[in-house]
């Protein structure tokens, strides 16, 4: 049941047809985990607590800095030198009291990598290197949970949803293979706020359709994101039977 309270603050979503009393209820029991509390991570734990998910994972184990100010929303002056989670719980509190909040201030390692994305029922990878995305998404195809993933820098963003609930849907490794390490990171290639914030924007939508069960969520479609032209561009994404990780062989 929703509360009063809790009809009155979501009531302008639960007038969509396509989310109404049941999809906020889905919401309200909803377990997220979201990987990064960065330039991503920061506008998708903003609007997911804001929408009413009723749990939040938030894995961190970085400390906020002054140069994190200039795209990372969820924080401020005030939390520089502060865990990021911490920094996080603050502000999403302050949004939303009724929510849950589940803090992850230490790296994850495969084992609490494993048991964080098996107690939730859905991951966004709001990383921004190739070795976590990699081991988060692992742990998803085992767990069998669905993953929504994005990437920002420069002036270049993607997204895209990987499902292993769905039998046609690719994951990351069927997309991107093991990448790369010398790809370069936000510090070092510089990125732009909007672009973080759109990116995450985005990832937060589909978590929610993911969640509440309505529209067509991003699978097997790789969405491009040209910030300098303002162009977005739609790429096919499918399975690969051969995939190291989620292919028929595993």
């Amino acid at each position: 049941m929703l509360s009063d309270d809790e009809l009155l603050r979501y009531s302008r979503q639960i007038l969509l047809k396509q989310i109404d009393v049941d999809g906020q209820l889905r919401l309200k029991h909803g377990r997220v985990l979201i990987v990064g509390m960065g330039g991503l991570g920061s506008p998708v734990a903003l609007y997911l607590a804001a929408a009413g998910v009723g749990e939040l994972h938030l894995a961190d184990f970085d400390t906020v800095d002054l140069t994190n100010l200039q795209r990372q929303i969820a924080h401020d002056t005030a939390s520089i030198g502060q865990a990021k989670v911490d920094s996080a719980m603050a502000r999403l509190a302050a949004i939303n009291p009724q929510i849950t909040l589940v803090p992850h201030r230490q790296a994850l390692d495969a084992d609490s990598l494993a048991a964080a994305v098996s107690g939730v029922d859905l991951v966004l990878d709001c990383s921004d290197n190739f070795t976590t995305r990699e081991a988060v998404n692992a742990a998803c195809v085992a767990a069998g949970k669905p993953l929504v993933s994005g990437a920002a820098i420069r002036l270049e963003g993607q997204l895209s949803v990987f499902d292993p609930r769905n039998a046609a849907s690719p994951c990351y490794h069927c997309l991107y293979g093991h990448g790369s390490e010398a790809e370069l990171t936000c510090s070092e290639a510089g990125v732009v706020g909007p672009l973080v914030g759109l990116v995450g924007s985005l990832q937060a939508l589909e978590a929610l359709k993911l969640l509440a069960g309505f529209g067509e969520p991003l699978v097997g479609r790789l969405l491009l994101i040209d910030a300098l032209g303002t162009r977005f561009r739609e790429l096919r994404v499918k399975r690969d039977p051969a995939c190291g990780v989620c292919g028929d062989a595993q």
